[in-house]
């Protein structure tokens, strides 16, 4: 008998999501690569409800907010809040969320039904950061609009604060940690939520060696993703630009979920394991066939993803209390595969 415990095993693969991917395959097949087409036009049809990705914003329920941004960046948030009466008390916590895309695509009202969704199952308001794009605006820019966020929901809203995202989002959301640890601002942190996030932009074996295969990434296709983001000459080495190689100690718990057929498997594998090291808390969920970005599809393990990201959102914005070994209460410290 099948051991199903082991996401890798090609068994474990539920029978509906290897016919999404060969469907998924099937479409992208029909279409040229993201790095053949202009970042614009690519813009211009996410924003449409073109190509493989199901519309998801923007939606009545979800505003734009000034803030006091960085210098130069577009100095605007996107806020959801839960549904209902908030007159007997204020949201629980602040959700701060960065879209993926590579640092080239993308927008946060594009995510409002994701948003929205997060907001109503956790019962948090979510602020969606609107940064600046490469390869118009190059490194550091994205991150510069991220950490300005960061600070402005801080200072308006307090603690506890979640931060999350997926893809080149995950990637925004460990690097705002890390200049917030550098500012000494991690106790109003209480969590990460790192989703199928490029962490070494150097590559990590997994990408370095998909090859051709366009399947959402392909490695051309994060190659030229990076050489958007990176026009200064700057080392993808440097610890400041690939958090999977600087100093991880101190950092909340967080929460890795990736697929087993995503380009950018290694980069949470490697990343949850350097976390445990450093002796933080990582929970690594890991979900078998799953694409890159299967989350934005109506999958069961898209339902099981999200769910886990929910339960674990609220576990860090829930009042803190004392638990063992330091922990925040709710909170998962192992890694788990799922």
């Amino acid at each position: 008998m099948t051991d199903q415990s082991n996401p890798f095993d090609p068994a474990a693969i539920a029978a509906e999501t290897a016919e999404f991917n060969i469907w998924l395959e099937a479409e992208l097949s029909q279409v040229p690569p993201v790095n053949a087409v202009p970042p614009e036009l690519t813009r211009k049809a996410r924003a449409e409800g073109l190509g493989v990705f199901p519309l998801a914003g923007p939606l009545a329920g979800s505003d734009w907010v000034a803030i006091p941004g960085a210098p130069g960046g577009p100095a605007r948030v996107r806020l959801s809040l839960p549904p209902g009466d908030l007159s007997a008390g204020a949201p629980q916590g602040t959700y701060l969320h960065i879209h993926g895309g590579g640092w080239t695509i993308g927008a946060p009202e594009q995510s409002d039904h994701h948003n929205q969704r997060i907001a109503a199952n956790v019962g948090c308001r979510v602020v969606s950061v609107h940064y600046r794009l490469a390869p118009e605006d190059p490194w550091p820019a994205c991150a510069d609009d991220c950490e300005a966020a960061a600070l402005w929901a801080i200072e308006t809203f307090g603690g506890p604060i979640v931060i999350g995202g997926e893809s080149a989002g995950g990637h925004l959301t460990a690097v705002t940690a890390l200049r917030l640890k550098a500012r000494g601002l991690l106790d109003a942190i209480a969590g990460l939520v790192l989703n199928y996030g490029v962490f070494d932009l150097r590559m990590t074996p997994s990408m370095a060696n998909w090859g051709e295969r366009y399947f959402i990434l392909s490695t051309p296709v994060t190659k030229w993703f990076i050489g958007n983001a990176l026009q200064g000459g700057e080392d993808p080495a440097d610890p400041a630009i690939s958090p999977l190689m600087t100093d991880l100690a101190g950092l909340p718990p967080a929460l890795l979920q990736v697929g087993t057929c995503d380009p950018l498997l290694d980069d949470s594998l490697f990343m949850a394991q350097r976390w445990r090291a450093a002796g933080g808390q990582a929970e690594l969920a890991i979900y078998p066939g799953g694409c890159h970005a299967f989350d934005m599809f109506d999958l069961e393990i898209a339902k099981t993803s999200r769910a886990r990201q929910h339960g674990f959102v609220r576990a860090c914005l829930a009042p803190r209390a004392a638990a063992p070994g330091g922990a925040r209460a709710g909170v998962s410290a192992g890694v788990r595969a799922g």
